[in-house]
């Protein structure tokens, strides 16, 4: 049972997986207190100083503190989009190096060897049959 788990915990997509949730929980945090400390602050000051934070409705003894939900609704956004443009980058850059190495991989077999070259030049001797050969006989005839 330990075995199974060892192997199970150490394979590499386990192990790419935990880094991207570390990353991905510190990259949160940043991103909260983005929202929090710089742009609340600023749309505060846009709207006439209302305090997101602040914005609640008390019914009853129950109070909604919609202005949380607000600032939660705006921070997933900054991380939906902060994440679709690392995405979109990462993707562009894989694909141009796709492009590069596909390029590569054709002028690799667009060449011939040097012995490939020469293969098909004695071959070409020895048949005859090239049009260039057959116009140098025909010279050779007319003198």
């Amino acid at each position: 049972m330990l075995k199974k788990f060892k192997e199970f915990a150490f394979k590499g997509n386990v192990i790419d997986m935990s880094v991207g949730v570390i990353i991905g929980g510190a990259f949160g945090k940043i991103v909260s207190s983005l929202v929090t400390d710089i742009i609340m602050p600023f749309i505060g000051v846009i709207s006439g100083g209302i305090d997101f934070q602040g914005l609640s409705v008390t019914v009853g003894e129950a109070v909604i503190t919609y202005g949380n939900f607000i600032q939660a609704v705006i921070d997933f956004f900054i991380i939906a989009v902060s994440i679709f443009a690392m995405v979109t980058a990462i993707q562009k850059a894989a694909s141009l190096r796709g492009k590069k190495e596909e390029e590569e991989a054709a002028a690799e077999i667009a060449a011939p060897t040097t012995e490939e070259l020469l293969a098909e030049i004695r071959d070409i001797l020895k048949d005859g049959s090239h049009p260039a050969l057959k116009s140098a006989d025909s010279l050779e005839e007319k003198e």
